[in-house]
């Protein structure tokens, strides 16, 4: 061996350990990183492709490291779905609308962290196109080829183990082979209004022939002549521009639909695509009137037929020629089951001639008879573009519903219409002398002079100028009438609506494109195929009426002549006008970019400021650019706000504020100079947080607000005075104790901290003291903004339990007073008095001196409201006085800056002044004008609304587990009973009459249906047990409210019942209680009246408005009753008389007695007793016969807000028993198509032979011939005459009339019947027509006739003027 080869071949021991140490440090190395990346939080982020219609429902799911930068995350999401990075943004997508969010920065080495990416959440992101332009594709290789490109974006982007297969991409009705963005296609999009579908698939159809563009590029507007909105063809070059030069991936069709003269109301209504055009084309030759287009639509859309009659016997032939601009082909004959296949069989059958023969003969005009003809259309002229229009569309007369036809149908891409061309037609044409589009002609007599319209020269047409030239068939070329297909319409959905949407081939590329409003893309002819039709399984002729599928509606053909197919105009030919239209829309796009540029950087947040002086929270929205500082938002804010001339500008400056908590979160004091965007995390539709102009005096200095602090307001409770002060602000810590909190509240309002006590109020009325001092304030429950109150005095209260101290129930009726303002009745107490005495003389002469005795302590001397105001307000003020003088005589200064409450007076009477406070109660002693007549009543709500409409607002007064509410009424000397009820009399008399020999009286029925009791086992009023504080005073309202009218300002509890404050109330109003109702006043000045007296006042709140109005309330066991007068042979049977009080144990007859006196006042109706009887009213059913003898709530239930018809007799009623039953007949008579007037019929059981035999003793006609049918519906059962016959189920097999299919068991049934040998009068059409105009505005009338309505469709219409409600006629 070679010296010196051993050293080379075998490393030394050193070197060997120090490779190796390094290896284990690389992997050390590595390892480590490993461990610290496992324990970083990661970031979850899931992006939607929200750029083309394919990708919208997939989503990118990336799990990063929290320290990802943000840039980092753009180079993943574009390499994850082949975009080139820079070329797309990303936007929050969590819920929010991405319209209105600033995206990310793509270059930020910002950390997803600090970019407001929460870690262990899922942020949605949405991938949007940038500055308007779709991401670029992030193209491959050159050496793939470029069908790799397409395949890697079908559909949505491909799942796991699928990579890019079309079948990866499912759908029931349409799929597109390929996906590709704006750059690609090079066309733009069209945005859908809402159902303008039809609208843009046309508009694309029009911008992609290269004719009709063209043609518009040429035209010239004239803004001296015309205004340019309303200008449709203006508007219509204005769009065809912005499609053609646009970055825009859409844009909007608002200005062509306002130059039609369509409101925002159009864009709901969808309409037929060939409706359209048409009616589009119609607009476009009115506006082109007297201009090189004036004939354009013509020139390229509309072609000729002839129409022929020719007899069979002589070959005499009368025609005539007609125009038009497309063919419309029937998919399926009439009466057939089987679909024609294709287009060019349809389009035989389209001029294939039928047979005149038999019934339908010609007459033929040579041979003077009717002669067998045959009768067709040939074609005589076929535009340069061909439009189709498959009618899939139908009507089905077995359903009346309208269809759609989902048959399959073929069409060519290559049509030759030569086909369709009959020969005969060529050389045998001929006319008369006569008109120039009619004529006759035989066969031994020919010319080829049937047209003289020789200025029309485009498109094909088989006339020629010369009478004698012939044309053969074999003479034509054999291209000249080959047609290519480049737009199919297709419509997807059903008859009862769906969806338009256009496949239209560019003859710049000859490639495919999908016109889908918004989204274009490349399709194939296979994809073209699929629009052919055809639905899955077998159906019958009708069954596809609610079927839904997409096929083709419209197809649109071109001629293929190289001499006359146009090309687009390319940029430098345009018209001098259309390139200044293009670089004014530039420069239109161009602002619009910029001033969304402004829009993404611009932070809008809301702002909050309490006006200093006002002393109202003003609300308003600060836009700010997100680069502007905190000083110059200030500034901005000041001005928003209006405080110019209020405060100076030092004194404001604007804080972190949460407005529901009414929290300052934190202060920005030193950050003048910091930008906004900083300050508030980012330009974000949304903010979690507000902002608040906070001002202060110039004397005052702000108070630094920091993170974590909790806001405390604190109110300072006067144990002596009874009142609670206005609120004073403090910030605590949540850490802070018991103890400390006391100290800080201390130094803030200069009490002893030894013997204070704090209560918090932790959620409404929720009171709870703060007696563990070594508690902290978290543990107590403080939040971000917090409620305390505050007393700290040397009383024995302080020893007390809290539940049970004077302090507990003075914060207890702070938190439950509420203020109310009272409008007191105009009228005078005392007129009123005089006509409730006389109304109790009529209605119950044997209390009418109880009823005097009554009213004349509290009304007798007939004070005025203002004197009794004066009074009561002398005595309020004398009571507050003495108690004042038997209180403590401390310190009765009060603030004058407190709440509303802070000065109420008190209630309390103490009664011992030598009592120690330990025994102090709360009472009330608010003086009545006569305390021995001081009453608690009871209502039932069945006076709810009287003469107003019930409405949901009141459902809190309304609703109850009871049908009726009726409270107790001491009209005379209380009688205490065993169960502790008060024995009393409405009406005596009239209970004696209805309940003679029964023992029990009506206060011992507690199961009245409804009735509560508003006293308690005692026998005391509820409201009595409850110490509820009241205090009124009068109170000076706006101008408006009212002359004579007189309010109140009423601080009451609301656990006080509504008996016990009308009772408060009394000596404000001068009536009893009894005597007046209380209606509550909501929004927009509706009153409605509150009737439940045993509820409290819990759903009022502070400021509400309430009405007291003068009439009598009801007493227990009453009940107001609305009565309706029922008229059986009147158009509206229905009519509304009186509003009646009826009384448990009232009999049927004693109502009507008292009802007989007011329907002659109220309503002018002179009545016996014997000639009207009451029944059940059910909506406008009229129900049960009610005898006399029936009483109420032991025969007849009665309830609150109940209804009875009255119905006025002819004769002495012939109801005398409950078994018998009255129903309503009418009689049909088909002779004369007439119904005769209602009439009674009364039976004596429910037999089918007995009704048979009263119709026939009515009628007159014999038994065996009358049959007859229940009506149907609500009475009157109205029904048309032209149905009544046919639809009605005539002559039931059924012995009784209480089994099906009558199931008649009550009064009221309607009963129509008919002599069945009686023939139905034949009418002609028009007598039909005419009754049937009669019956329909008879029902309409009536409103009994309940039929399918669907929606009606708005017409179709273009308005010129851009006017539509100029010409009103037109509808």
């Amino acid at each position: 061996m070679v010296p010196g080869e051993e050293n080379q071949l075998v490393p030394k021991e050193d070197v060997f350990w120090r490779c190796r140490q390094n290896i284990f440090d690389e992997m050390k190395k590595k390892f480590l990183q490993i461990e610290n990346a496992a324990e970083e939080p990661r970031v979850l982020c899931i992006i939607q492709d929200t750029t083309n219609s394919k990708t919208v429902n997939e989503r990118i799911t990336l799990n990063l490291p929290a320290s990802t930068p943000v840039r980092k995350l753009f180079e993943d999401v574009a390499n994850k779905v082949g975009y080139i990075n820079g070329t797309f943004d990303l936007v929050w997508g969590n819920g929010i609308n991405t319209a209105d969010m600033a995206p990310l920065d793509h270059t930020s080495d910002k950390s997803l962290l600090d970019a407001n990416f929460e870690p262990g959440k899922k942020n949605f992101l949405h991938l949007t196109d940038k500055d308007g332009e779709q991401p670029q594709i992030l193209l491959e290789d050159s050496s793939a080829g470029e069908d790799s490109v397409h395949d890697r974006f079908i559909g949505p982007l491909p799942r796991e183990g699928s990579v890019g297969s079309t079948s990866d991409y499912v759908s029931q009705s349409y799929s597109y082979s390929s996906i590709l963005n704006k750059s690609e296609t090079g066309y733009v999009g069209l945005v859908n209004q809402a159902m303008t579908c039809y609208l843009n698939s046309l508009l694309q159809t029009l911008f992609m022939t290269p004719e009709f563009r063209n043609a518009l590029y040429k035209w010239e507007f004239e803004e001296s002549e015309e205004d340019p909105v309303t200008s449709i063809p203006y508007q219509l070059q204005r769009l065809f521009v912005l499609l053609q030069t646009s970055k825009k991936r859409a844009i909007e069709t608002t200005d062509v639909t306002r130059s039609f003269g369509w409101d925002s109301s159009e864009a709901w209504q969808q309409h037929d695509v060939q409706e359209l055009c048409r009616v589009m084309f119609d607009a476009l030759e009115q506006k082109w009137k007297q201009t090189e287009q004036a004939d354009l639509i013509n020139e390229l859309y509309q072609g000729k037929l002839k129409d022929y009659v020719r007899c069979l016997e002589c070959g005499y032939e009368g025609w005539r020629i007609d125009t038009y601009l497309d063919i419309p082909l029937v998919i399926r004959p009439y009466g057939s089951s089987q679909a024609f296949a294709s287009v060019e069989e349809a389009l035989h059958a389209f001029i294939q001639p039928e047979i005149l023969d038999g019934p339908n003969q010609y007459f033929c005009e040579r041979c003077k008879k009717k002669c067998d003809a045959r009768k067709g259309l040939r074609f005589l002229h076929f535009p340069y573009l061909l439009t189709l229009q498959l009618k899939r569309f139908d009507f089905d007369y077995t359903t009346m519903h309208r269809i759609k036809l989902n048959d399959r149908m073929t069409f060519p891409e290559e049509l030759d219409m030569s086909t369709f061309i009959d020969v005969e037609d060529e050389t045998e044409s001929c006319t008369d002398s006569g008109a120039e589009n009619e004529g006759s002609c035989h066969s031994d007599q020919m010319s080829n002079d049937f047209s003289n319209d020789d200025g029309v020269d485009e498109g094909i047409c088989l006339e020629t100028n010369s009478g004698t030239e012939k044309i053969s068939k074999s003479g034509l070329e054999k291209n000249s009438l080959i047609y290519e297909l480049f737009s199919v319409m297709v419509h997807s959905g059903s008859a009862a609506g769906g969806h338009y949407y256009a496949c239209i081939k560019s003859f710049s590329d000859e490639q495919w494109y999908s016109f889908n409003d918004q989204h274009v893309s490349r399709i194939t002819q296979e994809d073209i195929k699929k629009t052919h039709g055809g639905s899955s399984g077998s159906r019958g002729y009708y069954s596809s009426a609610f079927a839904s599928s997409t096929n083709a509606y419209m197809l649109i053909y071109r001629l293929k002549d190289p001499a006359r197919n146009a090309k687009f105009l390319e940029v430098d030919e345009y018209p001098e006008h259309i390139k200044n239209l293009v670089q004014k829309e530039r420069e239109l796009e161009e602002q619009e970019k910029r001033q969304r540029e402004i829009e993404r950087n611009t932070c809008k947040i809301k702002l909050f400021c309490l006006h200093p002086t006002k002393q109202v929270m003003m609300e308003n929205k600060l836009e700010v650019h997100k680069d502007k500082t905190l000083k110059e938002a200030v500034e901005m804010a000041y001005k928003m706000m209006d405080l110019e001339e209020v405060i100076p500008l030092d004194c404001c400056r604007l804080v972190k504020y949460d407005e529901f908590h009414d929290y300052l979160e934190r202060s920005y004091e030193g950050e003048e100079d910091t930008p906004m965007g900083l300050l508030l995390g980012g330009v974000k539709s949304t903010y979690m947080f507000d902002l608040l102009l906070e001002t202060r005096k110039p004397d005052q200095v702000f108070q630094s607000y920091k993170p974590g602090e909790v806001m405390v307001k604190v109110h300072v409770v006067d144990l002596k005075a009874e009142s609670v002060a206005a609120p004073i602000t403090v910030r605590a810590y949540l850490n802070q104790t018991v103890t400390e909190f006391k100290q800080l509240i201390s130094k803030a309002i200069h009490l002893p901290a030894e013997t204070m006590r704090i209560v918090l109020e932790r959620c409404y009325n929720d009171l709870r003291l703060l007696s563990v001092s070594s508690k902290t304030l978290k543990a107590e429950g403080f939040f971000r903004s917090n409620k305390v109150f505050v007393e700290s005095s040397e009383t024995l209260d302080y020893q007390m339990a809290f539940a049970e101290s004077h302090l507990w129930k003075l914060l207890d009726r702070h938190a439950n007073t509420i203020r109310l303002f009272v409008l007191l009745p105009e009228q005078s107490p005392g007129s009123y008095s005089k006509r409730t005495a006389y109304q109790k003389a009529g209605g119950d002469s044997g209390n009418v001196d109880d009823d005097c005795e009554r009213v004349k302590g509290p009304v007798g001397s007939l004070k005025s409201v203002e004197a009794i105001l004066e009074e009561s307000t002398e005595k309020l003020k004398s009571l507050s006085l003495q108690q004042q003088q038997d209180g403590d005589n401390g310190d009765s200064s009060k603030s004058t800056e407190t709440s509303d409450f802070e000065n109420i007076e008190s209630p309390l009477n103490e009664r011992d002044s030598s009592a120690s406070v330990d025994n102090r109660e709360l009472e009330q002693h608010i003086q009545t004008s006569d305390p021995e007549n001081f009453q608690s009543e009871e209502r039932s709500d069945s006076d709810v609304n009287n003469d107003r409409s019930t409405s949901s607002v009141d459902s809190d007064i309304l609703s109850s587990s009871h049908s009726s509410d009726t409270l107790c009424n001491a009209d005379n000397a209380q009688i205490p009973l065993a169960n502790g009820l008060d024995s009393h009399s409405i009406t005596s008399s009239r209970r004696t009459k209805a309940n003679e020999g029964k023992k029990e009286t009506w206060d011992t029925a507690e199961e009245d249906s409804g009735t509560d009791s508003e006293y308690d086992e005692s026998g005391k009023s509820r409201g009595e047990m409850q110490y509820m504080y009241f205090k009124a005073e009068p109170y000076a309202a706006d101008e408006g409210s009212g002359e004579g009218h007189k309010w109140l300002m009423v601080h009451v509890d609301k656990r006080i019942t509504l008996a016990a404050f009308k009772q408060h109330l009394e000596p404000f109003v001068g009536v009893l209680s009894s005597h007046f109702k209380v209606f509550r006043v909501y929004a927009s000045n509706q009153e409605f009246e509150s009737v439940r007296l045993n509820e409290t006042l819990s759903s009022f709140s502070d400021d509400n408005k309430i009405t007291i109005r003068l009439g009598r309330a009801l007493k227990k066991g009453e009940y107001r009753v609305k009565v309706y007068q029922l008229l059986v042979n009147e158009q509206e049977p229905c009519k509304f008389l009186l509003d009646a009080v009826f009384a448990k144990g009232m009999t049927v007859r004693q109502s009507k007695e008292e009802l007989i006196p007011q329907l002659r006042e109220q309503c002018g109706l002179e009545l016996s007793i014997d000639r009207f009887r009451l029944r059940k009213k059910t909506w406008k059913n009229p129900g049960t016969v009610f005898l006399d003898y029936h009483i109420y709530e032991e025969d007849i239930n009665i309830s609150s807000n109940w209804e009875v018809f009255l119905e006025a007799l002819d004769g002495v009623e012939k109801m005398k028993s409950m078994s018998q039953l009255a129903v309503l007949s009418r009689r049909w008579k088909p002779s004369e198509m007439k119904l005769d007037p209602f009439q009674e019929v009364v039976l004596e059981s429910s037999s089918v032979d007995e009704l048979r035999e009263k119709l026939s003793e009515i009628s007159g006609i014999p038994l065996e011939d009358i049959e007859f049918a229940k009506g149907r519906g609500t009475f009157p059962c109205d029904i048309s005459v032209l149905d009544i016959h046919q639809d009605l189920d005539w002559n039931p097999k059924v012995s009784t009339l209480n089994v099906w299919p009558l199931y008649i068991c009550d009064d009221g049934a309607v009963i129509f019947y008919r002599d069945k040998t009686e023939e139905l009068m034949e009418l002609t059409d028009e007598q039909r027509n005419e009754l049937m105009k009669k019956e329909s505005s008879r029902l309409q009338k009536t409103g009994h006739r309940v039929t399918y309505s669907p929606r009606k469709e708005k017409a179709l219409k273009i308005y010129l003027d851009g006017a539509p409600n100029k010409d009103l006629t037109q509808d």
